[in-house]
């Protein structure tokens, strides 16, 4: 019975990741952007071409290497939830690491097929499925849709700090998509109410 509620809430986070996804990729322009509450949630499409906040490791060799770094890491934490299945752990240790688990496997759907769905997208157009003449990239060679952007508040740092006294922040600054927010929504549980399990 657990292994079907497990598998189920996977299915059900990896669905509800890729609808969105798909959906923006294909009505929003690159940099289009929709005020959800004004000044701070915003609907921002951009494309990431490598791991969490930009990170990439540089060339198409970069992007085969940490794709394949991606399925290594998912196929062993796919594993280890299958063990603790049969271990028969506490249903909230195995919601945290599914949690993870649809997450890492949302990001990496991105980078391994959308490169062979979907035309580029621009700053003028959305991209279109399936288009004629092929995708814009290769197998494992697809960018991630992002598109929740936070910009909580505006500061300027104190002119006391070196190097970046007097210039203007933004917090919080990151644009990331529903699958990142799995993966950190699973990591915090378990940091804050699991930890007895790792014990």
């Amino acid at each position: 019975m657990a292994k079907k509620k497990i598998a189920l809430l996977i299915v059900a986070l990896l669905a509800v990741d890729q609808i969105v996804k798909i959906w923006i990729k294909t009505h929003f322009a690159l940099d289009e952007s929709v005020t959800v509450f004004p000044n701070w949630f915003f609907i921002r499409f951009i494309e990431n071409p490598g791991a969490a906040f930009g990170f990439e490791l540089g060339g198409s060799y970069g992007k085969l290497i940490l794709s394949i770094f991606r399925l290594v890491a998912i196929g062993a934490l796919g594993y280890y939830i299958h063990h603790l299945l049969r271990k028969k752990a506490p249903t909230g240790v195995l919601v945290g690491f599914s949690l993870i688990f649809a997450g890492a496997l949302g990001n990496v759907i991105d980078s391994a097929f959308y490169g062979l769905l979907f035309s580029e997208s621009t700053f003028t157009a959305p991209a279109t499925f399936l288009p004629e003449g092929g995708g814009y990239a290769g197998f494992l060679h697809g960018r991630v849709v992002d598109m929740l952007f936070f910009p909580l508040f505006r500061g300027t740092y104190p002119s006391w700090i070196p190097g970046i006294g007097g210039e203007s922040f933004l917090f919080f600054s990151p644009i990331f998509n529903l699958a990142d927010s799995y993966i950190t929504i699973g990591v915090l549980y378990m940091l804050l109410f699991q930890r007895k399990f790792f014990k």
